[in-house]
């Protein structure tokens, strides 16, 4: 096990796992997801609320995918009732940079960056970090 700089990302299995501090909260009968504190955020996109809980979703089914509780997306979308192409949709968040996960999840992402810009883009979101860094316009890419 690799541990990054900030000890709050490290890399198990050859996968860079990426620690976030969010708050669930219980409202009525749903649960809410509270992202860190908002310091960063206003001079940026601020906290994409829909954006971290589709990101925290794709994680938690790639989990699922890959630890053989579902074997494919389709076995997956069937047992929670969804479209497989939306599931296949959702799932592709995951190939983001670490770092632009990071940003995402930490309110710090560029303003034009949201999850409508990420989904439905296959063809549009390179594989290679570096160009979704230029691409979805982060600084120093």
């Amino acid at each position: 096990m690799e541990v990054g700089v900030d000890a709050r990302s490290y890399v198990s299995d050859g996968q860079r796992v990426t620690l976030v501090p969010l708050t669930i909260k219980r409202r009525q009968n749903r649960k809410l997801l509270i992202p860190p504190t908002p310091d960063a955020a206003a001079a940026t996109g601020g906290f994409d609320v829909p954006m971290i809980k589709t990101l925290g979703k794709a994680f938690y089914w790639k989990r699922l995918i890959d630890d053989g509780t579902h074997p494919t997306t389709s076995d997956l979308a069937r047992a929670l009732k969804l479209e497989p192409g939306w599931a296949a949709e959702v799932l592709r968040m995951t190939m983001l940079a670490p770092d632009i996960v990071e940003a995402i999840f930490e309110g710090r992402q560029p303003r034009q960056l949201n999850l409508h810009t990420l989904r439905g883009r296959e063809d549009l979101l390179p594989r290679d970090w570096g160009e979704q860094r230029r691409l979805l316009g982060f600084p120093g890419a």
